[in-house]
């Protein structure tokens, strides 16, 4: 009978002979095997299940009692995500590894050769976890891989690929000693360490995998954490050590070509991915916090970007009042709402829609996030004197028909905005107002006078995004339109189904996959310039614009909940009653 072994030290002899030895097979039955194994990756003791020479019972049976480890069965086993999440796809795959629960600071892993050092330091470092190995078959570990992962293209792999070898080459120009006494050469040193560009790089694919729209590397007294946004919503998605976080930060400062001697002031950087035809820009922001620097990446995706307007999630009267104010000759369309409400994304569809080789568009924006073709964009550089103001007035001089301004944050950009609007020409512009009817109020107290207001406005438009129920595990639930009303909701009759999403993996069992735009649009008409021009408080604009066909923000959601898109919960959350 061959010893235990204890674990990390390889076995005296070999699988096959002590299989013979202990008369699970024969020794023609080996040969056989040894014989197949020559033209595969495989495992032996894959091989010989599959061969059907031995059942996957005896093998893991046989692996638990020579390596004195105890064993486990994945053939239904289905993961908590957050604890899949611990490991990323490619490193189980690497190392045939399968996370199965985490309890306090340990980690069970089931591993086909839980001899494999190399595997259970990888991971103890990169979850700052004890790792618990178990037995596990090695088809049993792949088949519980494909069940319980999401599938990682190939794309990815060659971004990460990608990522790892195009490194920007940055100058040390000095030391710098604050609080925690670094040295600025041991942190390069440190961020090009192969452990460190391979837990960066995981995490960016990991976020373009997931969908996320941002990532967060957050600095705390005793922890570091990195949180992605997902469908609005931020999820705490991994916790590295804390001693890794001076060295990830210098790793993505790197990747953004910023100054990593710099560790006292905010730095803002870009890394551009490509990946084929595909390109995708993380837009990098770096501020110093008490406790180190945060890094928060906006992940800016092409192919994610929607620039049909009935694709966006405008009812048919909304729709029809924003395209005709959009095809207008002159005058100001505003769009408000707060940072990740998809003002972007409207703002870009509107120029998509409008876009043609007779119109002349310009847009001053601060970054500029997407690139469109055939539109002439300017990048906002306050360091160096282009403002948003000055660049208008450079725009004058350059024969538009079409200017976006990318935010009207003070009196002075929007005086010549208002002023562009009125000698005939189309102005797109933001505004951070909670609702189309406070935006008035908003413009009046940057100290433009009323009658410029009422002359200049074409539409407002108020936005919000909210998370749309998994398609893949939505369920219908009894309620019906009255259970609406003490939210705002007007009865109309028709029969509607609600629904709920039950949890799957595909939603990482949250029931929300995906998000929709709740759209809150106010044509001016004749009837409110004569209220703005009177100075009319925000209650008595918002009750004339009703009467004209308006739908708040919460009676636009509650639309969406009767058409199956939205929970009611959600609407909750994102407007106001």
């Amino acid at each position: 009978m061959a010893q235990t072994t204890k674990i990390g030290q390889p076995v005296s002899r070999r699988l096959g002979d002590l299989l013979v030895a202990e008369g699970l097979i024969s020794d023609e039955q080996l040969a056989r095997a040894l014989a197949e194994q020559k033209t595969t990756s495989e495992k032996l003791g894959s091989i010989l299940v599959r061969l059907g020479l031995i059942t996957e019972e005896q093998l893991i049976g046989f692996l638990s009692r020579q390596y004195g480890i105890p064993s486990i069965r994945l053939s239904q086993l289905e993961v908590d995500p957050d604890v899949l999440r611990l490991v990323p796809p490619q490193i189980a795959k690497k190392y045939e590894v399968l996370p199965i629960k985490r309890i306090g600071n340990s980690l069970t892993l089931a591993m086909a050769d839980p001899t494999n050092v190399f595997a259970l330091d990888d991971i103890s470092f990169m979850t700052n976890l004890q790792v618990l190995p178990l037995v596990a078959s090695q088809a049993g570990i792949r088949k519980g891989i494909e069940r319980n992962y999401e599938p990682q293209t190939a794309s990815m792999t060659d971004v990460l690929s990608e990522m790892a070898q195009d490194v920007p080459n940055v100058e040390v120009i000095g030391t710098e000693e604050p609080a925690g006494k670094l040295d600025i050469f041991e942190l390069k040193e440190s961020a090009d360490e192969a452990p460190v560009v391979k837990l960066v790089n995981m995490v960016l694919v990991d976020a373009i995998a997931k969908g996320a729209s941002d990532i967060h590397f957050e600095p705390y007294e005793k922890i570091f954490r990195v949180r992605f946004r997902v469908d609005g919503v931020l999820h705490e998605v991994l916790a590295p050590p804390k001693r890794l976080e001076p060295a990830m930060i210098s790793r993505l400062k790197i990747m953004s070509s910023l100054d990593i001697a710099e560790r006292r002031l905010p730095q803002d950087g870009r890394i551009k991915l490509r990946d084929g035809a595909r390109e995708i820009d993380f837009r990098v922001s770096i501020l110093p916090t008490i406790f180190g620097e945060k890094a928060v990446l906006r992940i800016l995706d092409k192919e994610a970007l929607k620039l049909d307007l009935t694709q966006l999630g405008f009812d048919p009267w909304s729709l029809e009042q924003f395209q005709t104010a959009i095809h207008q000759p002159y005058g100001m369309v505003l769009i408000t709402g707060p940072t990740g409400s998809g003002k972007t994304t409207t703002l870009y569809s509107a120029i998509h829609t409008i876009n043609s080789p007779d119109v002349n568009i310009m847009t001053a924006e601060d970054p500029v996030e997407y690139n469109l073709k055939g539109v002439n964009q300017v990048q906002i550089d306050e360091g160096v004197g282009r403002t948003f103001a000055g660049a208008l007035r450079s725009f004058l001089r350059q024969d538009p028909d079409v200017i976006l301004v990318g935010e009207t944050r003070d009196l002075e950009t929007a005086q010549i905005s208002i002023r562009a609007a009125l000698t005939g020409h189309l102005v797109f512009s933001t505004l951070h107002t909670n609702d189309c009817a406070s935006t008035i109020a908003r413009l009046a107290d940057m100290g433009i006078p009323p009658f410029l207001i009422a002359s200049s406005l074409q539409l407002i438009l108020a936005q919000r995004l909210g998370r749309k129920v998994c398609k893949e595990c939505r369920q219908p639930y009894e309620a019906d339109e009255e259970s609406l009303v003490p939210y705002g909701h007007t009865p109309t009759g028709v029969r509607c189904t609600f629904y709920k999403g039950k949890g799957c993996q595909a939603c990482s069992f949250t029931g929300m996959k995906g998000r929709v735009a709740i759209y809150e649009v106010m044509p001016v008409t004749e009837e409110l310039r004569d209220l703005i021009l009177r100075n009319a408080p925000t209650v008595e604009l918002r009750e004339m614009a009703q009467t004209q066909g308006m739908k708040t923000l919460r009676q636009a959601g509650l639309q969406k909940v009767i058409d199956g898109v939205t929970t009611l919960d959600e609407v909750l959350r994102v407007t106001l009653s």
